[in-house]
């Protein structure tokens, strides 16, 4: 029999330590479980009560920048002028500023309107995907009318690198894109959809199946900033014309062209649907686990289980 008594015992690693664990596909659920857990507990520190969700491409420019683009490309000294293609790129990354610039003045009002409320809690917080183009014009507006706004960031192999304009305390990173996308819906008491590509979709229509299916519990307003952009996009009257869809789905959403005009309206939606006199028990609830909407569920509960 071999003689163990030179041999030194060492306490296992705590099973919460082990990165081996962790990081392996065994830890899969834990990991899930922290990209909930852990934002959560910092909604709650924060005292973040619910949020408007801005959505929109990561491409788009600031004017300033997309016109600096331009002009290096005019005078680049080089004897052979830009292809036509990337000439005709860097004008149209001008003209789609306009949506950035939007976006900023949008999230600006919103926030500044959102400071005067009473309460303790954060209300309406402007919120982002956390990364550059649109995202970055909404949490730079939020931030300049002095109010907290978050950034929900992901790790992708390009373009996707936490703005700077984003609340230090509310910046996240997801590995997952279903969690990041439970934490779009979860607090969201309205979404505005500017000009996009294939993210902004899917989240649109995550948003609208959710509305038109009834698994939020609470009323959500729904713009989408750009009519000429949308209707040349979405093609619903041929979802509705083949019965794919009811025609009154076409209403979950309305469109807006102007800063001011959304800003009325998702006024308009926040105060008729979140701040108009809710039951008294269900006024001033201390903590986000405990928040009550008017359909009288917590928020863990805002959205439903089968």
């Amino acid at each position: 029999m071999a003689d163990q008594t030179n041999f030194e015992s060492h306490p296992a690693p705590l099973a919460y330590e082990n990165e081996d664990f962790l990081n392996g596909p065994d830890g899969r659920p834990l990991r899930i479980l922290a990209e909930y857990a852990e934002p959560l507990a910092r909604f709650r520190r924060e005292k973040i009560q619910d949020t408007v969700v801005f959505f929109g491409s990561a491409r788009f420019r600031s004017r300033s920048s997309a016109e600096q683009a331009v002009e290096l490309l005019a005078r680049n000294g080089s004897e052979q002028p830009a292809p036509p293609s990337e000439a005709h790129r860097a004008k149209r990354a001008v003209d789609m500023a306009r949506y950035y610039e939007d976006a900023r003045r949008l999230a600006y009002l919103l926030t500044k309107w959102t400071l005067t409320l009473p309460g303790k809690r954060h209300r309406f917080v402007v919120t982002t995907g956390g990364g550059p183009g649109i995202m970055e014009a909404a949490n730079r507006g939020a931030r300049e009318a002095g109010g907290k706004t978050i950034g929900l960031n992901i790790a992708l192999p390009f373009e996707q690198v936490p703005n700077v304009y984003i609340t230090p305390e509310l910046n996240f990173e997801f590995h997952y894109f279903f969690m990041r996308k439970l934490w779009f819906a979860y607090l969201a008491k309205a979404l505005v959809v500017f000009p996009g590509g294939f993210g902004t979709l899917d989240e649109l229509f995550e948003i609208l199946t959710l509305t038109q299916t009834e698994k939020l519990a609470k009323k959500m307003t729904v713009l989408l900033y750009g009519e000429d952009y949308w209707r040349r996009v979405l093609k619903l009257d041929a979802l509705v014309d083949a019965g794919a869809i009811a025609p009154g789905d076409v209403n979950l959403f309305q469109f807006v062209e102007t800063p001011e005009q959304a800003f009325e309206m998702l006024k308009d939606g926040l105060v008729r649907n979140h701040l108009q006199s809710p039951p008294l028990a269900e006024r001033h609830q201390p903590e986000i686990a405990t928040t009550r909407p008017r359909s009288g569920r917590s928020v863990d509960e805002i959205c439903k289980k089968d």
